[in-house]
């Protein structure tokens, strides 16, 4: 007896939907475990903050990761709750490591560089710190090009100071497309773009967020990756 019609569309759809199942388990796994090619970009990294809860630095370090950025503080009052921790224990697994700060457009520079400089110590071994711009949700002051470009020098100039090094900028590519910050301030670019290099800024970047969805053993989560271009 011939089977019926609907059975043999039945296992059709079971076998399609099968088979998305599987090619979808292949992208998520290709999502959390890719990164760049080590001979292009030796020098590899994390950043981190309270978002990603303990970290077990050791384990960290045992993953082929080079550095880690650590988040400071956030605006004029936000410390990150886990900065010194996260800073202590990236030190001690013998990792190089960097502070930085999330900036806000509705605060000023200045109370936001006193955040900052009041939660990192000076290290004259530490990578140079760093400050990410872009838009944050809580946020939805949009000023000027012009007074944006004098605060970010204001927090500039006062962190500088402060660690005795020239600050990398971080950014997205929307604050850049908005603001132009690249052209403007000469300062090393650290550029934001999953999985494809980066392609806008006014000159070449330095650093690479390259992931923000990489799984590394020690953290309990996805973990932004970065890269560093050889000069």
């Amino acid at each position: 007896m011939a089977r019926p019609l609907w059975g043999k569309r039945l296992n059709t759809a079971s076998y399609a939907l099968a088979a998305f199942a599987f090619i979808s388990a292949l992208l998520v796994y290709f999502a959390i475990s890719w990164r760049p090619d080590a001979a292009s970009y030796p020098i590899q990294g994390v950043d981190v903050s309270n978002d990603e809860g303990e970290i077990i630095w050791p384990s960290v370090e045992a993953d082929n990761v080079d550095f880690a950025y650590v988040r400071a503080t956030e605006g004029a009052e936000v410390k990150d709750p886990r900065f010194l921790a996260n800073w202590q224990g990236a030190s001690q697994a013998g990792l190089r490591r960097g502070a930085y700060h999330e900036y806000t457009l509705c605060r000023l520079a200045n109370d936001q560089a006193t955040n900052f400089i009041a939660t990192v110590p000076r290290d004259p071994d530490a990578l140079p710190a760093a400050i990410s711009l872009s838009f944050a949700p809580d946020c939805a002051d949009r000023p000027g090009r012009s007074v944006v470009i004098s605060e970010l020098a204001t927090f500039i100039k006062m962190v500088e100071a402060h660690t005795g090094k020239p600050i990398i900028l971080k950014m997205t590519r929307e604050f850049e497309e908005m603001y132009k910050v690249s052209a403007a301030i000469d300062r090393s670019l650290w550029m934001r773009r999953n999985y494809f290099p980066p392609d806008f800024g006014a000159r070449a970047w330095v650093m690479w967020q390259s992931s923000s969805v990489r799984l590394v053993d020690g953290i309990g989560g996805p973990a932004h990756w970065n890269v560093v271009r050889q000069q």
